[in-house]
């Protein structure tokens, strides 16, 4: 992917902030439990920054968890939907490159599905000097199970369509289409190229139950389809829909994710 294309694709969402808020997956209580678990401290009481917060999805149930949370979005899109959705809790304007935040303010960093859209070179120091000394720096992403057999195959369709097969580099990719389209970042060799952190990696499995129409409407939320345009991504959900229907007839789509978490204490 080039940098031109990354910097349209990280824009792209915030068009379709509603079509996100109403249509991504969100996370098993699990995953927060084993947040928990790896960085040894709880969330409830706990001072955390969600950073590329989105429409708050993840802030939420933070939120829930009895944290102590500000957002952080550089989308006005996504920031303005995120207050419509969640006017209890802060948010200001930033990235992860440059937290607009005061130093050892936090005893969380968190990224949900938006580790991949940073300059880990430049979001790595940031990160550190806003968390506490044993502070957890904290990513995860969905991404779809691919021992599942038609997510395996949708995924592949997906890539022959749609995955532009150069990073942001201009290189050649290795991440698979299925990855792609819930972040990049499960490349977990990736997370900190600055090598100054010792990342915790778990897996979290979960599944949902939506509409086939929901399951569309989540992956036209996605960059890669957003950044096509609407025709092109209504062709292949109307290609796509009949293939969908021999699987689950009733039209109830049973989406398998696993959560990548990497989880990284401050020294």
């Amino acid at each position: 992917m080039t940098v031109s294309s990354h910097t349209a694709r990280a824009h792209s969402f915030n068009a379709a902030a509603a079509q996100y808020a109403a249509n991504r997956p969100s996370y098993p209580p699990a995953l927060f439990d084993t947040i928990e678990e790896v960085a040894g401290r709880s969330l409830s009481g706990a001072r955390v920054v969600d950073v590329g917060a989105g429409t708050g999805i993840a802030t939420a149930l933070l939120h829930a968890r009895g944290a102590d949370v500000i957002a952080v979005e550089p989308g006005d899109g996504m920031a303005a939907q995120f207050r419509r959705s969640h006017p209890g809790i802060p948010i200001v304007k930033g990235n992860g490159n440059t937290l607009p935040l005061a130093a050892a303010c936090a005893d969380f960093v968190t990224y949900a599905q938006a580790w991949h859209w940073t300059d880990p070179a430049l979001a790595i120091p940031e990160a550190l000097r806003v968390l506490r000394p044993g502070g957890a720096l904290t990513l995860w992403w969905n991404t779809y199970a691919l021992d599942v057999p038609w997510i395996a195959a949708q995924s592949e369709r997906i890539g022959r369509e749609f995955y532009d097969r150069t990073d942001r580099t201009g290189r050649e990719a290795d991440t698979h289409p299925a990855v792609e389209v819930n972040g990049s970042g499960a490349r977990a060799v990736l997370a900190d190229p600055t090598g100054r952190l010792d990342f915790a990696r778990r897996q979290v499995r979960w599944s949902r139950r939506v509409p086939v129409d929901t399951h569309f409407a989540n992956l036209g939320s996605h960059s890669m389809f957003l950044v096509a345009g609407e025709e092109r991504a209504a062709a292949f959900f109307t290609e796509e829909r009949p293939r969908l229907l021999e699987v689950f007839p009733d039209g109830i789509v049973e989406e398998t994710y696993e959560v990548e978490l990497l989880v990284a204490t401050n020294p």
